[in-house]
C-alpha cells in the first residue's frame, strides 16, 4: 500500500483523507505493533492522547481512543495540550505510547495523528511502516476483561507548565512580554507558564473556538505580534503555531528573530555554560548560512540533518547533541524535552535575556542573515534530480562561482512532481540570478515527457 506517514504523523484534510475509520485503524494498528515492542507481565499496556483545538479534533480524538482500547491498551486522555506536552507525560507517565491529535501550522479543515513510542520520542521510519502494513489486517481481538480502559487525566495544565517552569532555575522578573498562542494547544498552559516564571504577559489569540486555529495569527503569521509588542512596549514577543512545538520571536523593535538565530542565542548559552554536548548545533540543509558563519568562529560545530524535526532529533539521539533546530522555529532542547517545545523555547530565550542583561534584538545580532532564494520548479521529474550529469555540472558551477559567500541547495519534493532551488547569496541580487539559472537548467533537464 501507499505510504501515508509524511514526516510528521499522518495528516489531510479531517473528514477527507483523514476518516474516523482511519483514525480508529491507526490506533488499533499503533498499539499492536508498538505493544509488540514491548514486555508486559500481565499489565495492560498504557497510552496518552492529546490534542489541539480544532473542532475535528474531538471525533479523531474518540476514533484514535476507541481504537487503542478495543486492541487491550489503557488510554489517559490529557485533552488539549501541546505536542510537547503529550510528549513529556508520555514520558514522566510511563506509557508506552503517545498519540497527537493535531496538524500543527496547517489551517483548520486540515488534521493529523502522530504517535509517540516509549519516552516520549517520534516514531522511525521502520516503525511508521510497520503500523502501516497492520492496517486492514485480521487480528485476534480483546474481549471481556481484556479490552482497554479510557480515563480523563486532569492536572495536564499545572503539572506540564511546572515542569516548564522547573527549566528556567531563575525568576524571570523585569521582563516584559507578549504571547500569541495562534488560539491552539498552548492558549491556557503557555501564558500561565510564562507568568510562572516571573516574567509581565500580555496574551493574544488565545479564544479557540474550534474553528479559528493559526487563522491569521501564530508562528506562520507574525503581524499582530509584530503590533503587539509595539502597542505594549514589550521586551519581547513570541509567536507559538497550533500545537506549540515551535516558536519564532519578535524584539522590542518589531523585527522577526527566526528559529537560525534562535539556535545561534542559545547555542552560545549553552556553550559558554558548558552544557552544548560536543560543542554541536544540529540544524538542517535549509538553515541560513549566516548561522554557520556565527558560530563555527566561536567554537561551535554546526552540523545538517534532513529538513523535519524528527531528523534532526534523530541525529542529536545518535550523536549525544543536547541542541538542534529548524529555521521555521522548532527548537529541540535535549536537557528539558525530546521534541520541539514553543513555549520552552520561549522562557529559555528569556532566561538568556534576564542573565546577559542584553535585548533579543542584541542577542539576534550574532547572525548576519544571508539572503535566501527559493523558487519551486513544478512539472519535473523529481526522481532525476540528483542523477541528471548536466543538472550536477550546472550545480557545481554556480556553487564554485559563490564560494564561501554563498550556497545552492536543490530539494526533490517528498510528495509532489517539484523540486526546490533554494540560492543563497551575499545581495539578494545575485541570489535571484543564481537561482533562475539553475531553475531554467531543471525545467530543462527534467521536464516529463
Amino acid at each position: 500500500m501507499p505510504r501515508i506517514f509524511g514526516t510528521d504523523g499522518v495528516r489531510g484534510l479531517a473528514n477527507g483523507s483523514l476518516t474516523a475509520e482511519l483514525a480508529l485503524d491507526l490506533g488499533v494498528a499503533a498499539a499492536r505493533v508498538l505493544v509488540d515492542h514491548g514486555e508486559y507481565t500481565g499489565q495492560r499496556p498504557l497510552a496518552v492522547v492529546g490534542r489541539d483545538t480544532r473542532i475535528s479534533g474531538q471525533f479523531l480524538e474518540h476514533a484514535v481512543v476507541a481504537g487503542l482500547a478495543a486492541a487491550g491498551v489503557d488510554v489517559l486522555r490529557l485533552r488539549v495540550l501541546p505536542t510537547p506536552g503529550v510528549a513529556y507525560f508520555t514520558d514522566a507517565l510511563g506509557a508506552d505510547v503517545g498519540v497527537v491529535i493535531s496538524a500543527s501550522h496547517n489551517p483548520m479543515p486540515d488534521n493529523g495523528i502522530k504517535f509517540l513510542a516509549r519516552g516520549g520520542v517520534k516514531l522511525d521510519d521502520d516503525l511508521e511502516r510497520e503500523i502501516e502494513s497492520m492496517l486492514a489486517q485480521e487480528w485476534d481481538r480483546p474481549t471481556g476483561a481484556a479490552v482497554g480502559r479510557v480515563t480523563p487525566y486532569a492536572p495536564t495544565v499545572s503539572e506540564y507548565a511546572a515542569h516548564l517552569v522547573r527549566t528556567v532555575g531563575m525568576p524571570l522578573q523585569g521582563l516584559r512580554v507578549v504571547v500569541d498562542c495562534a488560539h491552539g494547544a498552548a492558549s491556557v498552559v503557555a501564558p500561565r507558564a510564562l507568568a510562572d516564571a516571573g516574567a509581565s504577559v500580555v496574551v493574544i489569540n488565545a479564544e479557540p473556538d474550534g474553528l479559528n486555529i493559526n487563522e491569521d495569527c501564530g508562528s506562520t503569521h507574525l503581524g499582530s505580534l509584530q503590533r503587539a509588542v509595539l502597542a505594549h512596549g514589550a521586551d519581547a514577543g513570541f509567536a507559538l503555531d497550533g500545537d506549540a512545538d515551535r516558536c519564532l520571536a519578535i524584539d522590542h523593535t518589531g523585527e522577526v528573530v527566526d528559529g537560525d538565530q534562535i539556535m545561534a542565542i542559545l547555542a552560545l548559552g549553552l556553550h559558554e555554560e558548558g552544557r552544548l554536548a560536543h560543542d554541536t548545533l544540529v540544524a538542517t540543509v535549509m538553515s541560513n548560512l549566516g548561522l554557520h558563519r556565527a558560530l563555527t568562529p566561536r567554537g561551535i560545530t554546526v552540523r545538517t540533518a534532513g529538513v523535519g524535526d524528527r531528523y534532526v532529533l534523530e541525529d542529536m539521539r545518535e550523536g549525544g547533541f543536547t541542541l538542534g533546530g529548524e529555521q521555521s522555529g522548532h527548537v529541540i532542547l535535549r536537557e528539558h524535552a525530546t521534541t520541539g517545545d514553543g513555549t520552552l523555547t520561549a522562557l529559555q530565550l528569556m532566561r538568556r535575556m534576564v542573565t546577559t542583561n542584553r535585548s533579543l534584538r542584541d542577542l539576534a545580532s550574532v547572525v548576519t542573515r544571508f539572503p535566501q532564494v527559493m523558487i519551486n520548479v513544478g512539472g519535473v521529474d523529481r526522481t532525476r534530480c540528483a542523477t541528471d550529469p548536466a543538472l550536477a555540472a550546472a550545480v557545481a558551477a554556480e556553487t564554485d562561482a559563490l564560494g564561501d559567500a554563498g550556497r545552492v541547495l536543490l530539494r526533490p519534493s517528498g510528495t509532489e512532481e517539484l523540486v526546490r532551488v533554494m540560492v543563497e547569496a551575499e545581495t539578494t541580487e545575485r541570489a535571484e540570478a543564481v537561482a533562475a539559472r539553475l531553475a531554467d537548467v531543471v525545467r530543462t533537464r527534467l521536464a516529463l515527457t
